[in-house]
């Protein structure tokens, strides 16, 4: 793609539409019906545009570019169901919309064929727009790349509640596309929490929401930074509700999906995991709290893991390659670790989905969202590892 701008990339209906809405990035035409897509088509600045059907076997049709450089696709028509969001042009809040870009160089995966990626834009006030257009200019990814979501061009115009409105709008229609078999895995762009709540989503996170929209499985958030992988056993609660929630059983079902994952997305045969502690030095065999004896080695027999062994070395004995993941029972202990690990590269992928989902470790940034100054980093190796589970995930 060069350093070319997203939302600069022309998109040609190839039937007359009312008139051009805001929501994406390179304002594809909204549909003349409430349950159906204007067929559209993003044509590059490049006279010489070649453009081939890609052979999924799947419900819709699609359009790739077919040699030369890296181009844009739109998705084309296709029918949506009753439940899907319908467009309605009198406010920017009210869905989203979906085009492809930077289709793949190559292809790959067992069936010969680049995976797709749903790839939402976040909260249009944030910073996930811009992160996203950089993350794809960056080079060529090996994977065909589908945008859902809000431009930042309504960041100006909208409240809190309609912003997270777009964006919970647009991770329920990523889900339904993955669930559809319509992409192989989402990466998510960062969502506001408030904004989120104000719209109606109230859910302590994006890990807790897409849980739901998979029905209600069992997940875990993994955190990752080049070779520390870290899953975490509580999220989003406060400190002081950690310790009840940390439980032998909770931490063993959290280590069984991390070992499905590592073994199934990551092609590691027997994963190696460790236990963090819960207390400094693992407790002192009770003398700073009896939770890492009474509740965590349990669960650490249970596993076959390493532990539980204290904050201060787990990490690095993992830096150094001897656990393949890393399981802490709180937010912030494994968040700071993979951040130290890796500022502006780490990752967080939900685990036990039915399919991939990678997203930026980083949030809104609502402070420095339109100056052009984030960081793409995060969000470039969320894309590329969101690739490569997938492809490993056939």
């Amino acid at each position: 793609m060069g350093r070319r701008s997203i939302r600069s990339l022309a998109c040609t209906p190839t039937r007359t539409s009312p008139s051009w809405p805001t929501h994406c990035p390179c304002r594809s035409s909204r549909p003349t019906t409430r349950r159906s897509w204007a067929a559209t088509r993003c044509r590059a600045s490049s006279p010489s545009s070649r453009w081939a059907p890609v052979p999924r076997g799947r419900a819709s049709s699609y359009s790739s570019w077919s040699g030369g450089s890296p181009r844009a696709t739109c998705r084309s028509t296709r029918s949506r169901t009753a439940s899907a969001t319908a467009w309605r042009s009198s406010s920017p809040s009210s869905t989203t919309s979906t085009c492809c870009a930077a289709p793949p160089t190559s292809t790959s995966g067992s069936n010969g064929v680049a995976p797709r990626l749903a790839v939402t834009l976040g909260d249009p006030r944030g910073i996930g727009p811009e992160v996203v257009e950089k993350a794809l200019a960056l080079g060529a990814l090996d994977a065909e790349v589908v945008i859902v979501g809000s431009g930042e061009q309504a960041r100006r115009s909208l409240r809190p509640e309609d912003a997270g409105r777009i964006a919970g709008q647009a991770v329920e229609e990523a889900v339904r596309l993955a669930l559809a078999g319509e992409v192989d895995a989402i990466v998510t762009g960062p969502v506001h929490k408030h904004a989120l709540h104000l719209a109606g989503f109230r859910y302590p996170g994006l890990t807790e929401f897409l849980s739901h929209l998979a029905g209600d499985v069992d997940v875990a958030m993994m955190l990752a930074a080049g070779p520390l992988r870290v899953v975490l056993v509580t999220t989003h609660i406060p400190l002081k509700d950690v310790p009840a929630a940390v439980t032998t059983a909770r931490v063993v079902a959290c280590g069984r999906i991390a070992e499905r994952a590592l073994r199934e997305w990551w092609g590691i045969a027997a994963p190696r995991l460790a236990l963090c502690a819960l207390n400094p030095h693992a407790g002192e065999s009770g003398l700073f709290g009896d939770e890492d004896e009474r509740v965590l080695t349990p669960a650490a027999r249970a596993l076959g893991a390493a532990g539980p062994l204290p904050a201060d070395t787990v990490f690095v004995r993992a830096l150094k390659g001897e656990f393949d993941a890393v399981l802490t029972p709180y937010h912030d202990v494994g968040m700071t670790a993979v951040k130290v690990a890796g500022f502006g590269k780490g990752v967080n992928v939900t685990l036990g989905l039915p399919f991939p989902r990678v997203a930026p470790d980083h949030g809104t940034a609502l402070d420095i969202a339109g100056r052009g100054i984030a960081d793409p980093g995060s969000m470039r190796t969320a894309l590329e590892l969101a690739a490569r589970l997938a492809r490993a995930g056939r």
